[in-house]
């Protein structure tokens, strides 16, 4: 199984970060050990300064490929939740600084949060979700996949191209703007088109 991340996703969140906007997808990836799924607590690694929330959209592969086209690329997803990249934001800029890779700052144990798997079919994802999330009752991020500078169909066509896709994989589909700090005692929830679909509590 692959968590497979892509960065810089949403124009208004690169900007935030003084990112140039991406003419590829930014891929990166997430060990198998920064998975917290159903519900579990995220333990806030006190090595890491400044850890940022990142919601997003999550893609589960249903079935193998490699070197997908675009338009057969959503029949490979057969479900969909929201999911939160914690990145520890100080370290992820002290590694870019020196051109080095980001998986310090973004594979940490326990940085990849996971919501609940509902089914979904291509005419889902092609209409879109739109998604929040909120720390306690404030929104602190909202977005829609209508906003991605690469949608499902081409990031899933450009991920095969690299790497074959193999059921069970997920992809996090890059954050909208708004990150920023968790501290402990956060509790942090996701809404996918209006419905309760992650939570999260920060120890």
């Amino acid at each position: 199984m692959k968590i497979i991340c892509i960065g810089r996703n949403y124009d208004e969140h690169a900007r935030e970060l003084n990112n140039p906007r991406p003419t590829e997808p930014v891929v990166f990836m997430k060990p198998e050990t920064a998975l917290v799924r159903d519900g579990k607590p995220f333990f806030l690694p006190d090595h890491l300064g400044d850890v940022h929330h990142e919601i997003e959209i999550v893609l589960r592969i249903g079935r193998n490929g490699r070197h997908i086209q675009p338009k057969f690329a959503l029949s490979y997803v057969d479900r969909v939740a929201l999911g939160v990249d914690f990145t520890a934001r100080s370290l992820q800029e002290q590694l870019k600084n020196k051109g080095l890779p980001w998986e310090l700052a973004k594979g940490f144990d326990g940085s990849a949060i996971l919501g609940e798997w509902q089914e979904t079919d291509p005419a889902a994802l092609e209409q879109g979700y739109g998604f929040t999330l909120q720390i306690g009752d404030e929104v602190r991020q909202s977005g829609h996949t209508s906003e991605m500078l690469f949608n499902f169909a081409e990031i899933i066509a450009f991920v095969s191209k690299y790497f074959t896709l193999k059921m069970g994989d997920m992809i996090y589909t890059g954050t909208p703007a708004g990150v920023g700090p968790v501290q402990v005692g956060d509790s942090l929830s996701g809404y996918l088109n209006g419905r309760l679909n992650l939570r999260c509590k920060v120890c």
